[in-house]
């Protein structure tokens, strides 16, 4: 199957999943509870092939970003990249972003589940819709973020057994906005590891900016004190 019959069967089957909750991929979640997060509106949950995404119609971004990795998914990793980036029809037209939003606003289109982590051509395509993407800074993306998601998959794929993580924007009052849609530019990042055979969580944070370098991850309650979302609800991973 070409690459441009897999997008489209992989479109299409995001079309006509009625997604309505995360019951439909609970295998994404530790103990199968998602993040416990303050309810906003126009949230949603869309469940794909290899991740699960809360999306905000508000900032027309993901609010997390969940996947579950180990080295039998690793294995399977090194898809050929589709690069067919979409917008995901599930999601009403007001609440999401376009294409056209991304043009000329001098930011990337990043991802939060990483195209490089996926292990089908469905999961690949599935990775470029725009439900799964932030406004990105161009050099951050490429570097201090590219290192960090390299070192997660190294992690997960030495790891005795599933490793979740979670990634995600964090907003500030001083956060723009790009596009007729008005899609927000995340202030910071963060990606949190949780390894359920050693009970142990940590997660990056970084500033979304060009001239971010790469840095030591903070404890998972940092990250818990610094966004007020329990993100491990059930598990209280050792400190």
């Amino acid at each position: 199957m070409g690459q441009g019959a897999i997008f489209a069967t992989a479109a299409a089957a995001l079309v006509a999943q009625a997604a309505t909750g995360f019951e439909q991929c609970p295998q994404f979640f530790a103990k199968s509870q998602p993040p416990a997060v303050q309810q906003r509106p126009l949230q949603r949950a869309l469940c794909y092939e290899a991740f699960a995404i809360l999306h905000s119609g508000e900032t027309k971004t993901p609010v997390f970003v969940a996947q579950r990795l180990n080295r039998e998914s690793i294995d399977d990793a090194g898809e050929k990249r589709s690069n067919k980036f979409f917008a995901d029809a599930r999601l009403p037209q007001s609440e999401r972003a376009a294409l056209d939003d991304y043009k000329h606003s001098g930011y990337s289109r990043g991802h939060m589940a990483p195209a490089a982590d996926m292990p089908s051509p469905a999961a690949m395509a599935q990775s470029f819709s725009l439900a799964n993407m932030v406004p990105q800074a161009m050099k951050h993306n490429s570097g201090a973020w590219a290192k960090i998601e390299q070192a997660t998959r190294k992690y997960a794929h030495r790891a005795k057994g599933d490793v979740f993580v979670i990634t995600g924007p964090v907003f500030t009052p001083e956060s723009e906005s790009i596009g007729h849609n008005h899609v927000k530019v995340p202030t910071y990042l963060y990606k949190l590891v949780y390894d359920v055979e050693t009970n142990r969580a940590w997660a990056h944070w970084q500033a979304n900016l060009d001239e971010t370098r790469a840095s030591q991850p903070i404890s998972y309650d940092e990250l818990v004190k610094r966004t007020g979302v329990k993100f491990l609800p059930g598990v209280v991973p050792k400190s």
